[in-house]
């Protein structure tokens, strides 16, 4: 047996293929980068990280954070060879990326500029045609209950005509988005979430003509289950022919979160989760029996030595990466560099350099080791954790020498770059250069900070902080290192090691 979630972390809108007997699933990435994580697992079950669609955007806009924008629900397609991951950037247009080797490099190009086109997703029809289906940004377009369909070329580089809708779900189905489009028996078939992230539920379009007309029905729901939305993912069918849906659940501070429910089909129409409460309408499953036995039980990377010359795929930066972020050739550890800002305060909201990874349990411990080569005044090294209010914890430079400096922050508007206030809460003398920083995070979705000189004996630091989500994203772990008075330095933070350790229901 397999237990839901099967993914406690912030993979949200997840779509999902199978190529032989292996699965790939990918999600959003919205301002952290590289972004649209690719995933695999031989048993729908135990995923691990293998690479990244989107190395980086092309627009100068995201060399700085951008919050909320960025790269969107993605979904994933192998055809004739190639892997193509549909990525929409919700204010510049959708994208394609390519490559034959899922573990390579990715290729990414312009298929249409547009605002506001989100959710795309392809599909090659059995007379050698291809098309995208599409939902629009309420928030960008004023539209957010409507699907649309466009043919475009075999190789997705261009659009041939303009879209035409096929489904307007303003009563039926409000907040219509995420739609994927397959064909079964002799149905074309769109599996998609209505009704809001939050409260919503699973719908499906059916026709016999792929341009429609389409018949709707629910075909699962939150029910008497405390599984809120259910929302946005993929269907895929197992080697022995059963059939599975991915989707998320929203747990609001921590993200979007993974589950698997089994899937089948009656009277035409696909059923997802499991009768419940005699409303004829599915609703999602705690446990249910493995896709498959005796596969890798893969695990997402979370603690790292930081050895070899390159950071490892559980990291994101919270803008497009830059090779002056960080070195890890020609010594031991990380070192992230006291950079500043030159467009505004350096704050933590507002720093591309901030290196993230998503948290994957629901109450956890961080601790890192951490010297500081400080250079100038104001240099510091630090790990916190990103949301709409935060808080980080670091050693410093200061004019009495180092410091032990805690910040928090609050996100006055939490889109693009948006706008913060950040407060020094503490500061206290410290002799070394070299520290044991640590927080955790709590079930009562609180977190505390706590030092050591030695790494045994730990004193806490400020009081218990409040969890709280970023934009689009649940919370997220950083390591990050500036010059807090805005000055160039090149002084840098040296991370030996950053270990990460469960700690639900301890």
């Amino acid at each position: 047996m397999y237990q839901n979630p099967i993914l406690y972390a912030d993979y949200s809108d997840p779509d999902v293929i199978r190529v032989g007997e292996d699965y790939y699933m990918v999600a959003s990435s919205f301002t952290y980068l590289p972004g649209v994580p690719l995933l695999h697992s031989r048993d729908l079950v135990h995923w691990e990280i293998i690479n990244y669609c989107v190395s980086s955007l092309p627009f100068e806009k995201y060399d700085r954070p951008s919050h909320g924008s960025g790269t969107w629900a993605p979904s994933i397609r192998y055809h004739e060879g190639t892997f193509y991951v549909f990525v929409p950037l919700p204010d510049e247009g959708i994208f394609v990326a390519t490559s034959k080797d899922p573990y390579g490099e990715f290729k990414l190009h312009c298929l249409q500029e547009a605002v506001g086109w989100i959710d795309p997703c392809p599909f090659w029809d059995e007379d050698g045609k291809a098309y995208m289906v599409f939902a629009y940004a309420n928030s960008r377009s004023g539209i957010k209950h409507r699907l649309d369909l466009v043919e475009m070329d075999v190789t997705c580089t261009k659009l041939l005509g303009d879209p035409v809708t096929i489904f307007d779900g303003e009563q039926l189905g409000p907040t219509t988005e995420g739609p994927k489009m397959y064909q079964y028996q002799g149905y074309y078939y769109i599996l998609m979430p209505s009704g809001g992230v939050a409260v919503g539920w699973q719908s499906v379009l059916r026709s016999k003509s792929l341009k429609g007309p389409y018949e709707y029905r629910i075909i699962m729901h939150q029910g008497n289950t405390d599984i809120n939305g259910p929302h946005q993912g993929g269907w895929v069918t197992s080697v022995d022919g059963r059939h599975w849906f991915v989707h998320f659940q929203d747990v609001h501070e921590l993200g979007r979160i993974i589950h698997l429910q089994p899937m089948c089909f009656n009277n035409g129409w696909p059923f997802i989760g499991t009768e419940q409460n005699g409303d004829g309408i599915g609703e999602p499953v705690r446990e249910w029996r493995l896709p498959a036995e005796g596969q890798p039980e893969y695990e997402i990377a979370q603690s790292d030595a930081f050895e070899g010359d390159r950071l490892g795929l559980q990291w994101q930066w919270q803008a497009n990466p830059q090779e002056f972020f960080y070195s890890m050739k020609g010594h031991a550890g990380l070192r992230l560099f006291c950079l500043s800002n030159k467009t505004r305060e350096n704050y933590l909201w507002y720093a591309p350099n901030a290196l993230t990874q998503i948290p994957q349990h629901r109450a956890f411990s961080v601790t890192a080791k951490v010297r500081l080569q400080g250079k100038e005044l104001g240099d510091m090294a630090s790990i916190g954790m990103i949301g709409h209010q935060y808080a980080y914890l670091g050693i410093q430079k200061t004019e009495e020498g180092h410091a032990l400096t805690l910040y928090t922050g609050d996100v006055t508007v939490n889109t693009f770059e948006g706008e913060a206030n950040e407060t020094l809460n503490v500061s206290c003398p410290y002799k070394g250069d070299t520290v044991y920083l640590k927080f955790e995070v709590f079930e009562n979705k609180t977190y505390r900070f706590a030092w050591s000189e030695d790494g045994i004996r730990y004193t806490s630091i400020g009081g218990a902080n409040p969890l709280r989500r970023a934009t689009w994203t649940g919370a997220k772990l950083c390591l990050w290192s500036a010059n807090k008075n805005n000055w160039l330095s090149e002084g840098y933070g040296e991370y030996e090691f950053i270990y990460i350790e469960d700690r639900s229901n301890c």
